[in-house]
């Protein structure tokens, strides 16, 4: 793991094309970002603790043992994102309009994870722990799911998922009426 260079608090970011100049590696504590390009990126080894970023481009940035820790996205593209290359101590995160299509939470222990009106196109959720996460007004199209523990989970708004119960632990979580043809869909029924 790479030496931390310096230690950022409470300090807030605008605008910042960090694609051309890079981000200095480091601690950011209390933290906010806003309309930043983080895209292409390297944020290998570097540590986000209570920061927020706002509108912001992290597609492809490279995750490498960055730390995640009580982060929250808000509006931002990240398309392609490998999460699951993420530092796993104490990663938590929110996500809040941000668009996620490509990226990857696999094996990853995500309880109480909030996603609300996320576009998850084709996420990988497969082997991770999703306990009690929501999924709010959250468009799931090819998000996969395989061996995921989806217990007390919220989907009673997101839409567009396929979840097969048989391969999936979803004990006590919650589907609309309309959502629980996202429960059938292996069994290729005609629903009216």
């Amino acid at each position: 793991m790479a030496l931390i260079n310096k230690t950022f608090e409470e300090e807030n970011f605008k605008g910042i094309d960090f694609k051309e100049k890079g981000l200095v590696k480091g601690n950011y504590e209390n933290c906010t970002f806003q309309n930043c390009f983080f895209s292409d990126c390297d944020l290998s080894t570097i540590i986000f603790s209570d920061c927020e970023f706002d509108s912001c481009d992290f597609s492809m940035a490279e995750l490498k043992e960055a730390s995640f820790r009580n982060v929250k996205f808000k509006n931002c593209k990240q398309l392609g994102l490998r999460f699951d290359h993420c530092n796993k101590l104490l990663l938590s995160f929110e996500f809040q309009g941000c668009i996620l299509n490509f990226s990857s939470f696999y094996k990853l222990k995500l309880k109480n994870t909030f996603f609300k009106d996320c576009t998850l196109h084709e996420v990988e959720f497969i082997e991770a722990d999703l306990t009690n996460a929501k999924f709010i007004d959250s468009d799931m199209t090819r998000a996969i799911f395989e061996n995921t523990i989806l217990e007390n989970c919220d989907f009673r708004t997101a839409y567009n998922f396929s979840i097969d119960p048989e391969i999936n632990r979803i004990k006590k979580a919650k589907f609309s009426t309309a959502g629980l043809v996202g429960l059938l869909d292996k069994y290729n029924l005609v629903i009216e």
